[in-house]
């Protein structure tokens, strides 16, 4: 698909792409399983980083000048080489940083960032079982985790995924097994579960649930038990599974105290105070890169998507260009 760029707004910032971070938004827009997907074609993509090449009259040229590397995000058209972007939506990489780490940083903190902070409420000391924690969102949120004095507790579905957690000093993580919540009732023993993560859904997600304290919450932010198969989406086992989904008794969790909440990160461009809000206090984290796993180009996009959707992938899958 191809566009024609018109004539740059006043408070854009033309970017020529180098490096566009995958997600599994991406993965279930192409399938049509998204509900924010745009309606008619569409270029995918999230997050990105690239050279400006240009900036509207209204940008002011002493944060972001043409020659600046910048990472960002946007509402779809990352899958791009040149893009025109609200400057609002766009940070200067990192001197140290590549380009396909400053791909890898906007989504995956973002969400993780909102997910324990705005919704959570971590606070130091607290436990937090953080689900698929070898992947992009997992990996920043143990970091910022670790950051804040909080207490991270990983889940992966392999033991290549615990040993490179272990390898980054994450000692606390669980190789989901068969009898998963016989293992987390284990790990816990007598310390309470103050907040969970989860992206996975299932099963595994209700186990995480009933092993919460008093006032714990849940952040529920996708549901890989619905990834599309390799070739087309999984109509019957995905409808089997959506008929078969957990679901919460509000007056259950009165009773219990223990809450869940869900959210989808593209709704943040509805409230850009609170998308600045929330790119501000990561700044002020100071964060180290994210982990790269595997760049492929973008003329092998198709292969890069599999690599994600495949469950083998640790940390950031990006394309670059």
């Amino acid at each position: 698909m191809e566009e024609t760029l018109g004539p740059l707004k006043t408070d854009c910032v033309r970017v020529r792409v180098r490096a566009a971070g995958l997600n599994f938004a991406d993965i279930f827009a192409l399938t049509g399983l998204y509900s924010a997907t745009p309606k008619g074609p569409f270029i995918p993509g999230l997050e990105l980083s690239g050279e400006v090449l240009e900036i509207g009259e209204s940008v002011p040229s002493s944060t972001i000048a043409p020659g600046r590397r910048v990472m960002g995000c946007i509402r779809f058209g990352g899958y791009t080489d040149l893009l025109d972007v609200s400057a609002s939506q766009l940070q200067v990489i990192p001197e140290e940083w590549s380009f396909e780490q400053g791909a890898a940083f906007p989504v995956q903190t973002l969400t993780a960032w909102y997910a324990l902070s705005t919704l959570g409420a971590v606070a130091p000391g607290q436990r937090v079982l953080i689900h698929s924690a070898a992947g992009g969102v997992g990996l920043q949120a143990m970091a910022i985790c670790r950051a804040l004095g909080a207490a991270p507790i990983g889940t992966v579905s392999g033991q290549k995924k615990k040993e490179f957690l272990a390898a980054h000093g994450y000692e606390q993580v669980i190789v989901r097994g068969r009898h998963f919540a016989t293992q987390l009732d284990e790990l816990l023993s007598d310390r309470p579960l103050h907040l969970v993560l989860d992206a996975i859904g299932g099963k595994v997600q209700r186990q995480s649930f009933e092993a919460l304290a008093p006032t714990g919450r849940m952040i529920v932010f996708g549901a890989a038990e619905f990834a599309p198969g390799k070739n087309r989406p999984r109509y019957a086992s995905s409808l089997w599974k959506y008929l078969r989904r957990t679901k919460y008794d509000p007056l259950s969790m009165i009773s219990s105290n223990r809450s869940v909440m869900a959210f989808n990160l593209i709704w943040l461009w509805n409230d850009q105070a609170l998308f600045a809000r929330l790119t501000k206090e990561i700044a002020a984290l100071n964060l180290d890169p994210p982990h790269v796993g595997r760049s492929f180009p973008f003329a092998e996009a198709p292969a890069a998507l599999e690599h994600l959707r495949s469950g083998h992938s640790i940390g950031k899958v990006v394309l670059t260009c």
